[in-house]
């Protein structure tokens, strides 16, 4: 029987995992069910639900955890979780009560902020600190562990997102669509501001087609409803999502792991943040930082003057899952 144990509870969380299923299918996986809809989420091993039953849904999504997993997790010597959801957070206290080695992916990312993202830059914190192992996507995220004297291991691996797309990175290209997706917290009040000037440059280059799936929160769906010139749709399975990403133009997003995903396919993404925990794609020119609405236009008519980009992706090149289950391995 495996001693290692793979957790996930979202669809950004899967889908950064399943490279290491894929690399090494004998490993086994608790799905905790934070995400239930628009993928196939495998064949766990072992899946538990959790409700919103209480005012604060993160403290219900803890308390779920803490309970529900303790039995799994006990009989396991490894816990290897991925991000930075209430799932990966509650994951990590659980496995760490039950004094088991913790095994964190895309570790060290950091706004330095903890308000923003609320509450990812806490979680990603807390969980550092009590991960024996830290699988790092760059040398600058492994630098900021460093900095913090975090006591496990650190490893430079590159980012498991990329492990998905090596095929599509052979045939990507540039067409016509502006591919959107903004969903992320710190965007919900002002979400309305972002659609409107993405609706005004949909309406001034009809050249393009600006495609937009939509997140399912209804808070999105209101935001974004009075708009005329977005193509909005449902969201999206994910190859249908890359087999878009791949032959776009641009890319306008809050997404942290599209800004991964496009840049390994050579595209130019406009991030919808004040801040991004992925500098490295602001140095190669792949990440241009729009911080308020306002900015969107000039910033837009600068980037589609010139769409193509040569420089390499600075979050890695697409082995991540081999250098992991690599390291996993000593400890099996």
């Amino acid at each position: 029987m495996s001693k290692t144990l793979i957790v996930y509870g979202t669809r950004p969380e899967y889908l950064k995992i399943k490279p290491l299923l894929k690399d090494n299918p004998s490993l086994h996986t608790l799905y905790i069910k934070q995400h239930v809809d628009i993928i196939d989420f495998g064949d766990p091993t072992h899946s538990i639900d959790v409700e919103n039953k209480c005012e604060n849904r993160l403290n219900s999504i803890f308390q779920q955890i803490l309970l529900k997993t303790e039995k799994i997790i006990a009989s396991y010597e490894n816990v290897v979780i991925q991000g930075d959801t209430a799932t990966v957070a509650a994951t990590a206290l659980a496995a760490y009560n039950l004094k088991k080695k913790i095994f964190y992916i895309e570790a060290g990312l950091r706004s330095f902020d903890l308000e923003n993202p609320y509450p990812e830059e806490g979680y990603r914190q807390m969980v550092s600190r009590i991960a024996a192992v830290n699988f790092c996507p760059t040398d600058l995220s492994a630098q900021n562990l460093r900095n913090e004297k975090v006591l496990g291991e650190i490893f430079v691996t590159g980012n498991t997102a990329l492990d998905n797309l090596i095929d599509d990175k052979k045939g990507a290209s540039y067409g016509k669509d502006i591919l959107i997706t903004l969903h992320r917290n710190e965007n919900l009040s002002i979400l309305s501001d972002w659609a409107a000037q993405i609706d005004k440059l949909a309406r001034t280059n009809s050249r393009y087609k600006f495609i937009y799936p939509v997140h399912p929160n209804p808070s999105i769906k209101e935001a974004v409803k009075n708009t005329k010139y977005i193509t909005k749709v449902n969201p999206l399975e994910h190859r249908e999502f890359i087999k878009i990403l791949k032959n776009c133009s641009v890319v306008i997003t809050d997404s942290g792991g599209v800004q991964e995903e496009g840049a390994f396919l050579g595209k130019k993404i406009i991030v919808c943040r004040k801040i991004t925990e992925r500098p490295e794609g602001l140095e190669t020119g792949h990440l241009l930082l729009c911080k308020t609405p306002a900015e969107l236009p000039e910033i837009f008519e600068r980037v589609i003057r010139n769409v193509t980009i040569d420089t390499a992706c600075p979050y890695g090149d697409g082995s991540a899952a081999t250098k992991i289950n690599t390291i996993l391995a000593r400890y099996e």
